[in-house]
């Protein structure tokens, strides 16, 4: 009897059946992960430029008026969310401020002439106080000039981490809220020297 299971014990430590079945399960989980964990952050670095994109686009569409309105604003920015397609997850958040550098005898000093922000949710509202100064590159401080800064920021969501839907401020289980990502764009007028918003 004990030399039979003492048989059955050897000859079952000896049997090599179903190893692969055994090291697939452990490489198995490892293998998804890293695949998941590549494909998010393709999509991360893919929407990044996105963001990056959509801020020269709306600086560009600015720079090209000869006069705005904050209803004008809002639009722009409205139409150039859609080249964050076809992450949807979240919307961004912009700001336009046009930026007025003194002359060089006043020490090119860059005041703020007009700033407007769209939200999240496209909800309108100034920005920057008018008058106030701001910092912009050295490379760009030359005086007598006229610049369009464009902000644009984002919450991104992973795939695998988006919210539940139809809420976007809890995120997973209630503390995740989204990695921040952030570009700062800026560019000149195209066809006038300077840039007016009344309402903004």
């Amino acid at each position: 009897m004990i030399n039979s299971l003492t048989t059955r014990i050897a000859a079952f430590i000896r049997n090599r059946d179903g190893v692969a079945a055994v090291e697939f399960a452990f490489i198995a989980p490892i293998l998804l992960i890293l695949y998941f964990m590549t494909v998010e952050a393709v999509q991360g670095i893919e929407t990044n430029r996105r963001l990056s994109r959509l801020g020269a686009m709306v600086a560009d569409l600015v720079g090209q008026q000869d006069a705005l309105s904050a209803t004008a604003l809002k639009e722009i920015i409205q139409i150039s969310e859609s080249t964050m397609r076809p992450y949807t997850r979240s919307s961004p958040e912009m700001t336009v401020t046009a930026i007025k550098v003194s002359s060089e005898q006043k020490g090119a000093v860059p005041e703020v002439v007009w700033s407007g922000t769209v939200d999240a949710s496209g909800k309108y509202a100034k920005a920057l106080k008018a008058g106030s100064t701001v910092v912009v590159p050295a490379a760009l401080k030359t005086g007598d000039s006229f610049l369009i800064k464009v902000e644009s920021r984002l919450n991104y969501f992973p795939i695998l981490l988006w919210p539940r839907e139809g809420d976007t401020a809890s995120g997973l289980m209630g503390f995740f809220t989204g990695l921040k990502m952030e570009e700062v764009y800026y560019a000149r007028p195209r066809i006038r020297r300077e840039i007016a918003c009344a309402t903004c």
